[in-house]
């Protein structure tokens, strides 16, 4: 495996899903190996350190969040030396399917997770909700986890009516409630929006001692794409490895919102309705005279034609 490892370049890019999927299995073969569950799940493994990253992806996300089109994780095997296992849906399907339960409970009980010394799980939304909800497979891993849900049972979220078709799931049984599936972590970080109202009160269920609570302001409900597009997933993954994530580094790493154009326009559009003149001009003049930013410039032209015109009786 160490003579081929050399060779773990697989741009996936532009290929049909069969041909993707086929691509991706033998690439894992190569390395770990590939496993399918069922129709919509399959997991991909590769062996390579002593620190794990366990990812929950969906087969779109892959195809679409990078320009490789490949799993999160490959890029830290290749960067840090980092082993992956992937474990991916097609489609949100939240893993709620016995035969990703019976993968964990067979890696438990053959001692998978003994093999490493440093155990990461991550996972956006649904994929969120199952890094939290699998890391109890794995005690003292760290997890991260970018607005989850922590259940869809309607007897207690039935306030989320973003999901209704999954209500039939059960979310019950094994690696059911996701923040209880928390209390054997070493530490796990919930990122949300606090703007975004079911997203927050979804985080809210997850207050308990261990978890540490990331809000993002004005970042709306695609953080996982906007913390790769700022630069910043891979970062916040290396520092949990490290166990240096905290509230404070995570201020740090969350500067690079300053130059982040959705999120600035985010910020603009809620000064705006809050009708924060004076603000939305100081914040227009800063962004212009740093970064090219036709949108700021053309408000705070705005701005400045309106202090001059003449009121009307």
């Amino acid at each position: 495996m160490q003579d081929t490892f050399n060779d773990f370049e697989a741009d996936l890019a532009d290929l049909t899903k069969r041909e993707w999927l086929t691509r991706l299995a033998g690439v894992a073969q190569a390395h770990g190996f590939f496993q399918p569950l069922g129709k919509r799940h399959f997991a991909a493994h590769v062996r390579r350190g002593s620190t794990l990253l366990v990812t929950f992806e969906s087969i779109q996300g892959m195809r679409a969040l990078t320009e490789s089109a490949e799993p999160l994780g490959w890029q830290m095997v290749r960067d840090n030396d980092w082993s992956h296992l992937c474990l991916a849906s097609d489609g949100d399907t939240w893993f709620r399917d016995p035969k990703v339960i019976g993968l964990f409970d067979h890696m438990i009980d053959d001692g998978f997770f003994d093999d490493f010394e440093t155990i990461l799980f991550y996972g956006a939304g649904p994929c969120g909700y199952a890094a939290a909800a699998f890391s109890v497979a794995a005690p003292g891993a760290r997890v991260l986890a970018i607005q989850p849900q922590a259940t869809l049972d309607p007897r207690v979220t039935e306030w989320d009516d973003r999901f209704v078709e999954m209500r039939r799931k059960n979310f019950t049984d094994r690696y059911g409630y996701a923040p209880d599936m928390l209390d054997a972590c070493d530490a796990a970080f919930v990122i949300y929006d606090p703007a975004e109202t079911l997203d927050a009160m979804h985080a809210a269920l997850f207050t308990r001692p261990g978890v540490t609570k990331l809000r993002m302001r004005f970042m709306g409900d695609a953080i996982q794409r906007d913390l790769m597009a700022m630069g910043q997933l891979y970062s916040l993954l290396d520092a949990m490895a490290e166990d240096a994530l905290t509230v404070e580094s995570f201020a740090r790493m969350h500067r690079a919102r300053r130059s982040h154009p959705p999120y600035l326009r985010r910020l603009m559009a809620a000064l705006d309705g809050q009708e924060r003149t004076d603000m939305v001009e100081v914040m227009a003049r800063n962004i212009t005279s740093r970064m090219k930013a036709p949108r700021f410039q053309r408000r705070l032209a705005e701005i400045e034609a309106a202090r001059t015109t003449p009121a009307e009786d």
